[in-house]
């Protein structure tokens, strides 16, 4: 008697939402929401790092806040830091307990780049109007 199991093994992973380079205005909240994909055994704790530094949480900085919710549906940790500050600026990982870390690039602006400044959204048309522009402008060009 032959049997044939095919074993499907996922690693629990940690994702943070939104893009992989956030931008921020100086002195605006930085929001980051950390999803994990740990139904059966949620993680028993989420550990955030700016740098290879652990987020302390009761600094002198002070404004920086974490809040962890565990469901049914898995873990979710959304961490704030208020009256972002150019220092904010780096790379944040969100580490589970039973999971693979998840990381983001933050980037505090000083007001010098308002056009670099993203909010979570793709940037939508801009890239296939300028290639529609660029392609009629070298089809008259070619005639």
């Amino acid at each position: 008697m032959n049997l044939a199991f095919v074993l499907k093994v996922e690693a629990a992973q940690a994702t943070i939402l939104g893009p992989e380079d956030v931008y921020v205005k100086k002195g605006s909240t930085i929001s980051l929401t950390c999803e994990v994909n740990v139904r059966s055994t949620p993680p028993s704790s989420v550990t955030w790092y700016q740098g290879g530094a652990v987020l302390d949480f009761d600094s002198p900085r002070g404004g920086i806040s974490l809040e962890t919710e565990k469901t049914d549906t898995g873990t979710t940790s959304r961490l704030l830091v208020t009256q972002a500050r150019l220092t904010d600026s780096g790379n944040y990982t969100c580490v589970p307990s039973n999971a693979n870390p998840a990381s983001v690039m933050v980037h505090v602006l000083n007001g010098e780049h308002p056009a670099a400044m993203q909010h979570g959204g793709s940037c939508g048309m801009a890239p296939t109007i300028l290639l529609a522009s660029i392609t009629l402008i070298i089809a008259n060009l070619l005639r």
